[in-house]
């Protein structure tokens, strides 16, 4: 990860009560996407700070998103971490986090204006340290969104122990987050981080959802059969969760995944793209 470290990052974001929130979205060729994430966010009801993290794109995806938060006015940090993987990017992220709440958020997925606002009535809940969105397909009727809340909050009562929310959906007090070990490479270096997280914030308080709290994430064709977990690892995850979660991720699942090359990186590949190994990229300087 480039850093200045002629600027302080406390001074590098607006203080004061009514700056709750950053945003963080690591992101890793994601030019095409980018412009429609950032849009959503810049109509959030909410203020924030984005922190955007590139994890070595090569297809000009930092210009892009630079020129959109300008575009919109957003207070925004761009930096660089070359270590190529989700969790190494969510780390160095984290790092200039200085807002009471963060949310983890997808470079190909759109929000809703209300997103952060659902996601700070969860946590304002008291016990309350991660809010869990739900997913729904692009244009998707109120109806049909209506089922889908109803079906996923009802899974979320039936399993309270286990996460029902993707990494794209994620919000989380940082200060509970720092707690649990954060992002961290060394401990969880595979896919499914976002589970794993989740797994350690369930020591620190509880996870809430709302039927408020949802968003998109991009129609585009994905090539994911081969890093996600099986059916058997799933529905022992369900059975496992509430009182063997660490044997679970760090005795079982770790060394089936180990097995299987599901390392974080995997996460960022296509049926066109072969990036196994390092990529030199420009650093970003802090804007």
């Amino acid at each position: 990860m480039f850093l200045d470290l002629s600027k302080d990052p406390f001074d590098r974001q607006p203080q004061g009560p009514d700056l709750q929130w950053t945003v963080l979205i690591p992101f890793f060729n994601e030019r095409d996407y980018l412009p429609a994430t950032i849009e959503s966010l810049a109509q959030q009801t909410t203020p924030f700070t984005l922190v955007l993290v590139d994890n070595g794109s090569t297809d000009g995806s930092a210009d892009v998103a630079e020129a959109f938060c300008r575009a919109y006015k957003l207070d925004y940090l761009l930096i660089t971490e070359r270590t190529p993987g989700k969790v190494a990017a969510l780390r160095a992220g984290l790092a200039w986090v200085r807002t009471r709440w963060v949310a983890t958020c997808d470079a190909d997925t759109v929000y809703p204006s209300h997103y952060l606002a659902a996601a700070e009535a969860i946590l304002s809940r008291p016990g309350h340290v991660v809010a869990g969105a739900y997913f729904i397909a692009p244009e998707t009727d109120e109806r049909t969104r209506i089922i889908e809340a109803r079906n996923f909050l009802t899974a979320a009562r039936l399993l309270p122990r286990q996460c029902h929310a993707g990494g794209a959906g994620q919000a989380f007090c940082t200060r509970s987050l720092r707690a649990a070990g954060g992002f961290d490479a060394a401990r969880w270096n595979f896919v499914l981080e976002d589970h794993e997280v989740i797994h350690r914030m369930m020591r620190k308080g509880r996870m809430g959802y709302s039927g408020d709290l949802w968003c998109t994430p991009s129609p585009r064709e994905r090539d994911r059969d081969s890093i996600r977990w099986t059916l058997f690892e799933r529905l022992l995850y369900s059975a496992a969760a509430p009182a063997a979660g660490d044997w679970f991720f760090y005795t079982f699942l770790a060394r089936r995944l180990q097995r299987r090359r599901l390392l974080s990186n995997r996460i960022r590949e296509r049926q066109y793209q072969h990036l196994e190994g390092p990529v030199l990229v420009a650093s970003h300087s802090l804007l």
